[in-house]
């Protein structure tokens, strides 16, 4: 079994600890502490940052000497808008560096070093949200949808059908189960009980599929979900209760039967451009899904029509009646990306201005499922789903062998990895993106794009420790409707099974009692929300990290599997809270599960 011991190495991150301010005006300057231990003979300390892309060294001084810690205080220029730094270590054993990935005795690449932004923060509910998501068709049936009649496109099925779920079965995509957002609703007691407090909805536009992401409209609300009123009834129902409700764009594309792709089929039409058309009349699209045509962005007129300014579809439903408080943008990582062409950067800005400009406190999440962090340096996008940074690491560190649950698009499934390993990775995608844009990006286990995270695991305890980990890592949960009662599914189709409200007998509710126990403690211990990260001890079935904070910190104690006791010099206080029926602590021999507890 690989053990790695890291309490007392040399720590920096970007929690309120050890940066004085994370959003410092431009030509600022920011506070920078450093840790490390009177164990560790560090002599002399530097923080390197850049300035227009050239090294400067400042010393650091020595600012207190507590029990065994050493303090260590520098200051950095907030001169660019996004400014670099790093730590040079120096004592009798040598030189080392400290990154955001950890401590290296080589030098490395600046790709993990810390980092501090002057552009306008995240708003502060996106950070201390937990969001739930919903697929509209798949949630809940009001009465209303009753008298509405099924769409010629659609293939009626009752709430207890089967799911299709081949992407070569033209029911995957035709087959509706009728939810609307009435029903929405009407179980949003059910939501308050998971602990969310922001709802975010698949795409509520018309179009010829049950997911909506093939759009035929972006000016009104697909009537078979209630159209306009029903939107804003729940909008009006969700901010009643204190909540945030965000919407789904497709900025990438529209469905082929858009208006503005019907209009643009004709050659001599001025949305001719707005599409990616070549001279034989054949189109770009996404993923060679001729029903999805991709957008030209670099087009004026498609992208005011779209992104930019107070008549584009991203300014009009942040207003009245319908009141947004962001968007979940779809497919982020490809928009106004082609070939040669990338005025990615240029759209989610203008997304971000436009936004800003409607609503000072909107949010921005930009869909990405593997490096999005070229996207994620202030301007643009707010934060990103984690699939990469998150869902898949934890995935390989829970994964059951005989699962057959794997991350779309790869063509096996992730291994069953070491805590080492799993670590590793967590660290460096945290590094990748950035602290702030980390802590509001969203910790996904799954979503209607991937496997059940219950079907990935195999069992409920591993799923509750799961979970455990979404709440206790840096970032935001964000739960797909259906995880917090056990729901299966082995790919993205097969997990939008309808919610069995019918069948309570179905339901996992020691798994349900434990999200909205993990939501309580996330809102109770700010730690949870702002502080750091400082791992403690890391083996093959455990991982123990500190979540700290000016105003009290907490001690994470996951374990894959029971193991024995850990020796840590921290003395801990009650529990907050466990997925374990009997917790103990890590200086005693545990069982599968997450423990958290004051310290």
């Amino acid at each position: 079994m690989t053990t790695v011991s890291l309490l007392h190495e040399p720590h920096h991150d970007g929690s309120p600890l050890y940066v004085s301010d994370d959003h410092p005006a431009p030509g600022g300057r920011v506070r920078l502490r450093l840790r490390t231990s009177s164990d560790d003979p560090v002599e002399r300390v530097w923080v390197r940052t850049t300035y227009d892309a050239e090294p400067v060294f400042h010393e650091c001084a020595v600012e207190e000497t507590a029990d065994d810690t050493v303090w260590w205080s520098g200051e950095v220029l907030a001169h660019n808008p996004v400014t670099h730094y790093r730590f040079l270590l120096s004592g009798p054993g040598g030189q080392r560096w400290l990154t955001a990935a950890g401590v290296v005795d080589h030098d490395p690449p600046d790709t993990f070093d810390f980092t501090v932004s002057s552009h306008d923060p995240p708003p502060d509910w996106g950070r201390d949200a937990v969001v739930y998501q919903v697929f509209p068709d798949r949630f809940a049936r009001s009465a209303r949808a009753d008298e509405r009649p099924t769409p010629t496109w659609a293939v009626a099925a009752t709430w207890d059908d089967e799911v299709v779920f081949e992407l070569d079965d033209p029911r995957t995509a035709t087959q509706l189960y009728g939810g609307d957002l009435d029903g929405v609703v009407e179980h949003l007691d059910h939501v308050a009980a998971v602990g969310a407090t922001v709802l975010y909805t698949t795409p509520v536009f018309p179009g010829e599929s049950n997911h909506r992401y093939n759009a035929s409209t972006f000016e009104g609300v697909d009537p078979v979900l209630g159209g306009d009123e029903a939107y804003a009834r729940l909008s009006t129902a969700v901010h009643d209760r204190g909540w945030r409700i965000l919407g789904d764009l497709t900025t990438n594309h529209t469905g082929d039967t858009h208006e503005w792709f019907l209009d643009a089929a004709d050659p001599a039409s001025d949305r001719r451009t707005w599409y990616h058309f070549a001279a034989d009349g054949s189109y770009e699209c996404w993923m060679g899904w001729r029903s999805l045509p991709k957008l030209n962005l670099d087009e004026p007129g498609a992208r005011r029509a779209m992104v930019s300014g107070p008549d584009s579809v991203v300014a009009r439903w942040l207003r009245p009646p319908y009141a947004v408080d962001g968007w979940r943008i779809d497919v982020a990582n490809m928009t106004g990306r082609l070939g040669a062409v990338d005025v990615n950067r240029a759209v989610a800005q203008d997304v971000r201005r436009t936004v800003a400009a409607e609503r000072p406190d909107g949010l921005v999440i930009g869909e990405h499922n593997h490096d999005a962090s070229g996207d994620l340096d202030g301007d643009g996008w707010h934060g990103t789903m984690n699939y990469s940074g998150f869902a898949w690491p934890v995935w390989s560190w829970l994964r059951d062998p005989d699962s057959p649950a794997r991350p779309f698009g790869r063509p096996v499934p992730v291994p069953r990895r070491p805590g080492p390993q799993v670590q590793r990775s967590l660290r460096e995608w945290l590094a990748r993106y950035g602290w702030r844009a980390s802590t509001t990006s969203w910790n996904v286990l799954g979503s209607h794009d991937s496997a059940r995270i219950r079907t990935v695991v195999g069992d409920p305890a591993t799923h509750r420790l799961a979970v455990g980990l979404q709440f206790t890592l840096p970032g935001v949960p964000m739960i797909f409707a259906g995880d917090e009662i056990g729901l299966q599914g082995v790919a993205g189709e097969d997990s939008r099974r309808p919610m069995p409200w019918h069948h309570p007998d179905t339901w996992d509710h020691t798994t349900l009692a434990t999200y909205g126990a993990l939501a309580r403690a996330r809102a109770e211990h700010v730690a949870l929300r702002r502080g750091g990260l400082r791992w403690a001890h890391v083996d093959d079935d455990t991982m123990v990290f500190l979540r700290e904070h000016p105003d009290g910190s907490v001690l994470v104690c996951a374990r894959r599997a029971p193991g024995p006791a850990i020796d840590l010099p921290v003395e801990l206080g009650e529990v907050v809270v466990s997925t374990e029926a009997d917790p103990v602590g890590p200086q005693a021999a545990g069982h599968l599960g997450l423990t958290i507890y004051r310290v």
